[in-house]
């Protein structure tokens, strides 16, 4: 029966970005807004959903290796995987904002998180963990970065007034309710492909980590991979890199974050090396983007490479 389920979850993640997709692309357009600015918020806090769902019901079941793994696993598939497929597909267009801003933020993001795990080796503690002081932190820059991103939505020229009439309110109700059909369905299909994949995995007797790294982490960045490769298709290339890196910076700052302050969470020594690997991946984007402002086929089969190559290591190693 798990196996039926979870075909029925892909099922949901395929179509329900199907219609996400074209709904919030829509919604940008009507309120003349940049499709990077939805992708950066309302495409990527909603296909993180199910990172925050699933990381925050670990915390609050003490598994913390669970949400963690399941967090950097997650921003790993997003930051190779994701992208290099979503290249390979079409070429991602990266804006200058996006240059200067939003992929080194992401950077930041990691790194940030290298140093709160890492008290072992900054202030020679006995175990590393991340504190409740340092989850609020988290939420604390996140809370920053929403401000930014809404500055941005307010300062932004529109190219014209939106004429609010009654010819338009159909089609703003049709793509609001696309929009919202399309996230439902893509949070229940992300919850349903990680409930069962994960039994599955655990049947087959999987550690923890390698369950957080591995199955947790791809069922619950699903939403992002086809939401991404969707709007790849459809040529929107800023939904696709503005959903990758926003759910990055969503996944560390207000999925860990929330999980931390719920309750603190022990740091097994073998995560800080996936992190370190993160870290490098991300300033290897960012220098990709720096090529002609595009990842293109080449640097996104380089991206997918490392992700497969990072799968057989962390098997091997577990």
């Amino acid at each position: 029966m798990s196996y039926v389920l979870l075909l029925l979850g892909f099922a949901l993640l395929i179509k329900g970005a199907d219609f996400f997709v074209d709904g919030s692309s829509s919604i940008a357009r009507l309120l003349n807004v940049s499709p990077l600015l939805i992708g950066l918020t309302i495409v990527a806090f909603g296909t993180s959903s199910p990172e925050a769902t699933a990381s925050i019901i670990a915390a609050l079941n003490g598994n913390p290796d669970v949400a963690l793994g399941n967090v950097i696993g997650s921003n790993m598939f997003n930051i190779t995987l994701v992208v290099g497929l979503t290249a390979l597909l079409s070429p991602l267009i990266v804006t200058n904002a996006t240059l200067r801003k939003e992929i080194p933020f992401t950077l930041l993001a990691s790194i940030a998180l290298y140093i709160f795990i890492n008290d072992q080796m900054i202030e020679g503690a006995v175990e590393s963990t991340l504190s409740r002081s340092e989850g609020l932190i988290l939420l604390l820059i996140f809370c920053v970065f929403l401000y930014y991103i809404f500055e941005v939505a307010r300062t932004s020229p529109r190219e014209q007034k939106i004429v609010q009439d009654f010819a338009i309110k159909p089609t703003w109700r049709k793509n609001i309710f696309l929009s919202i059909l399309g996230l439902a369905m893509i949070i229940g299909g992300g919850e349903l492909v990680i409930r069962h994949s994960t039994a599955i995995a655990f049947s087959h007797g999987m550690s923890e980590t390698l369950v957080g790294l591995t199955i947790v982490a791809i069922g619950t960045s699903l939403p992002e991979l086809v939401t991404s490769l969707t709007a790849a298709l459809k040529k929107e290339s800023e939904i696709a890199l503005g959903n990758i890196v926003g759910s990055s910076i969503f996944n560390i700052f207000f999925v860990l974050g929330t999980a931390a302050t719920i309750t603190p969470m022990h740091v097994d020594s073998r995560v800080v090396v996936d992190l370190l690997l993160l870290i490098f991946l991300t300033l290897l984007l960012l220098v990709f983007s720096r090529t002609r402002y595009t990842v293109g086929k080449y640097e996104g089969l380089i991206l997918a490479s490392f992700y497969i190559g990072y799968m057989v290591y962390i098997i091997w190693r577990n």
